[in-house]
């Protein structure tokens, strides 16, 4: 067996299993004081680390403080400021929200004259557009009548008439005309006017065969409207010829027949696209004319009664004249010798005037004459006047 074994196993063998013992024991001993030793070592090591971290947090807690309560302060003299630029921004904003409000406010009046002036004027305007829209309604109405009293011939001539006689009526005296005047042939021409010193009259005809202008108007195509031309070609100058026949009698009416064509657009037309038709009627001695032109020649003709009226007039205005001249030289008589009296009765105040001069100056050498209060008192002497003594003019 194991010789430790053996040993221990005789007498001394407790002894050394007890000192043995004894030395793992003090091993122990001694790893545990080095274990305690160590310990404490680290907790004194920990203390101090502990204690140094304690001072340093303390001191980061007085400097913590410090900073807080320079913060505080910081932030109470921020408030103060931010209270006072709060106070000058409401202000600056009050007064800018004033202003602002006074200028919306003149802008929101501004506006609304503007607006009422505008309304104003747009009822005005829609006034004055209901007012046309009526003489449009109106208008269209005598259009529509119009077009119903052209479509009819007979009410046509009479529209025809109608328009003659009024340019006829506003442009000559009474007795210078005549409607529906009777001729020696038994024919009635529309009017007849008569100029002075020629019994002869001119006749004017009023009616006017539209159913072929209005024809020619309504063509679409070119066959329609070369038809249509013809057609007033021919109606025209059918009624042209019916007039010369009619109403150019020799030694009873003038040689000049007046054709009345109611219409200006229509005397336009024909003029443009029917000259032949023109020259034709003039060598029938039949003229065409439109309202405008009826209107100048009776113009004419009313200036010519004019002048035949004042050739009549003319002796009895010099006659006149003669008296009026008389009447002048009689007025010149007149006013000379009452020249001469008013120069007379001038030279006659002149000479009085010089009188009251010299009477005026004799009463001021009078007034400057100075008398002595101890003069004695003497009677005063009458100085007669002179008798039969006249103040002549100059004196």
């Amino acid at each position: 067996m194991n010789p430790i074994l053996s040993a221990i196993g005789g007498p001394n063998g407790v002894v050394v299993a007890a000192l043995v013992v004894a030395a793992f024991v003090l091993i122990a001993l001694i790893g545990t004081a080095l274990l305690i030793a160590r310990a404490s070592r680290a907790r004194s090591a920990e203390a101090a680390r502990q204690a140094a971290r304690s001072a340093e947090i303390e001191a980061r807690m007085v400097e913590l403080a410090r900073i807080q309560a320079d913060t505080a302060g910081r932030i109470h003299m921020l408030g103060e400021a931010l209270g006072g630029r709060q106070a000058e921004l409401s202000r600056m904003l009050a007064e800018r929200l004033d202003a602002v409000t006074h200028r919306v406010g003149q802008s929101m009046e501004a506006t609304t004259r503007h607006t009422v002036e505008s309304l104003r004027h747009l009822h005005e305007r829609l006034a004055v557009i209901d007012n046309a829209q009526k003489n449009l309604t109106d208008l269209s109405t005598q259009v529509t009548s119009l077009r119903e009293v052209l479509a009819n011939k007979q009410a046509r001539g009479a529209f025809g008439q109608g328009r003659m006689e009024a340019i006829v009526r506003d442009g000559l005296p009474k007795g210078a005309f005549e409607f529906q005047f009777t001729l020696s042939n038994r024919t009635r021409p529309d009017c007849a006017v008569f100029l002075p010193g020629d019994p002869r009259p001119i006749v004017i005809d009023a009616k006017f065969p539209l159913e072929a202008v209005t024809a020619f108007r309504g063509a679409v195509t070119e066959e329609d409207r070369k038809q249509a031309a013809q057609r007033l070609r021919q109606d025209v100058l059918r009624h042209v010829g019916d007039i010369a026949e009619r109403y150019l009698i020799p030694g009873e009416t003038q040689e000049i027949a007046l054709m009345f064509v109611p219409s200006e657009s229509v005397y336009a037309e024909l003029h443009d696209g029917f000259d032949d038709v023109i020259q034709k009627a003039y060598r029938s001695q039949v003229v065409l004319v439109s309202p405008s032109l009826l209107m100048l020649a009776i113009q004419v003709m009313q200036q010519i009664s004019k002048d035949a009226r004042m050739r009549e007039a003319a002796q009895e205005i010099r006659t006149e004249v003669g008296h009026l001249m008389g009447d002048v030289d009689r007025l010149r008589e007149r006013v000379l010798k009452l020249q001469q009296h008013f120069g007379q009765a001038t030279d006659d105040v002149a000479q009085v005037l010089i009188s009251a001069d010299k009477i005026t100056k004799r009463g001021g050498r009078i007034e400057a004459l100075e008398f002595e209060d101890a003069a004695p008192r003497c009677e005063a002497r009458v100085i007669p006047a002179p008798i039969g003594r006249k103040l002549e003019a100059g004196e």
